[in-house]
C-alpha cells in the first residue's frame, strides 16, 4: 500500500493558519489520499526540525512567520527567488531526499493581481511599495519581474529600504516615510506591505489625494479584507485588489509539488476562506 502523503503548515504560532482549508479543498476536489496539517515548530526546534527535515514523515511543508530564513539555511537546493531573498515558504523533498526551497510569495502577488485586475501591469512606469519586510522584499522581485521601470519603498525605518534596493539594483530607490508625497502622485500601483490597517493593528494613515485615478491600489492584509486604504481608494474611484487572492496564489506551487496536480484558485475556495474568516472575526 503507497503511503499517504503528508505535507502542513509550519511555524510559530500556526493555528490562525487557513492553509489547511486551502489545500484540504483541493485534495477533495482532486480526489487525493493525502493530508495537510498544522505544525507548530517553538523557537528552541526550529533549527533541528528543518535542519533534519526527512525525519518529520512529511513529503513538504510550507513555512509561515518567523522561519523563512531558517527554512532557506537548512535547504540543500533553493530556487532563484529563494536563493535571492534567503527566505523560502515552500519545502519538499526530491527523489533523492534533498531538501528542496522556493519562495512563492511573489507569485501569489502576481497571481492574485492578474486574476482580480486583468491588464494591472500594462502600464509599469511606477510601483509604490510601503513597507520594508519580508513581504515587501517579495513583492519588489514580482515588480522587477513585471519590468517596471522604477520601485519606490517607504519605510519608516529607511536603512531597511535601503538594503532592498541596494539587492535589487537602481530601478529600486529607498526613501523614508515623509517622501511619500513627493513620488504618490507618479504611481501606477501602491501596495501596502506592512501591517498597519490589519485588525488588532494601528491604522495605516496615508492621504490619497495626490494619487492617480488610474493607480490600482492592492494591500496583503486580509484581515478586514476591505481595510481602511482600500476602503479609501475605491471612494476616489481607484481600482482595488484585496489580499486573500495571494494567499491562496501562493499556495499552488506546494500543492503541485506535493501531491502532483496543479490546482486552479476558484470562487469556491474564495468563499469557502471567505466564510471562515467571517466566522472567526
Amino acid at each position: 500500500m503507497t503511503a499517504r502523503t503528508r505535507a502542513a503548515i509550519t511555524g510559530w504560532p500556526v493555528t490562525q493558519s487557513r492553509s489547511p482549508l486551502v489545500h484540504g479543498y483541493w485534495l477533495k476536489k482532486h480526489g487525493i489520499d493525502g493530508t495537510y496539517d498544522k505544525i507548530a515548530v517553538s523557537p528552541d526546534e526550529a533549527e533541528a526540525f528543518y535542519g533534519n527535515f526527512a525525519a518529520s514523515g512529511l513529503k513538504g511543508c510550507n513555512v509561515t512567520i518567523p522561519y523563512k530564513e531558517v527554512a532557506a539555511a537548512a535547504c540543500d537546493i533553493l530556487d532563484e527567488a529563494a536563493r535571492e531573498m534567503g527566505a523560502a515558504n515552500t519545502l519538499w523533498l526530491d527523489r533523492d531526499g534533498r531538501l528542496c526551497g522556493a519562495n512563492t510569495d511573489w507569485i501569489g502577488f502576481l497571481g492574485n493581481l492578474d486574476q482580480r485586475a486583468p491588464g494591472w501591469d500594462e502600464k509599469h512606469d511606477c510601483a509604490i511599495v510601503l513597507g520594508a519586510g519580508g513581504g515587501a522584499r517579495a513583492i519588489v522581485w514580482a515588480l522587477c519581474s513585471r519590468k517596471f521601470t522604477s520601485v519606490h519603498i517607504f519605510n519608516r525605518t529607511f536603512e531597511k529600504a535601503r538594503q532592498i534596493a541596494d539587492q535589487f539594483g537602481p530601478s529600486v530607490e529607498a526613501h523614508s516615510w515623509d517622501m511619500l508625497g513627493t513620488f504618490l502622485g507618479k504611481a501606477d500601483i501602491l501596495i501596502n506591505t506592512t501591517s498597519l490597517g490589519m485588525t488588532g493593528k494601528a491604522p495605516l494613515e496615508i492621504d490619497l489625494g495626490d494619487l492617480p485615478k488610474e493607480a490600482l491600489v492592492t494591500d496583503i492584509v486580509y484581515v478586514p479584507l476591505l481595510t481602511g486604504l482600500l476602503k479609501q481608494a475605491a471612494a476616489r474611484g481607484n481600482r482595488t485588489v484585496d489580499g486573500l487572492g495571494m494567499l491562496l496564489h501562493q499556495a499552488v506551487p506546494g500543492f503541485e509539488k506535493w501531491f502532483g496536480v496543479r490546482p486552479q484558485v476558484d470562487d469556491a475556495l474564495r468563499r469557502l476562506v471567505l466564510d471562515d474568516l467571517e466566522q472567526a472575526s
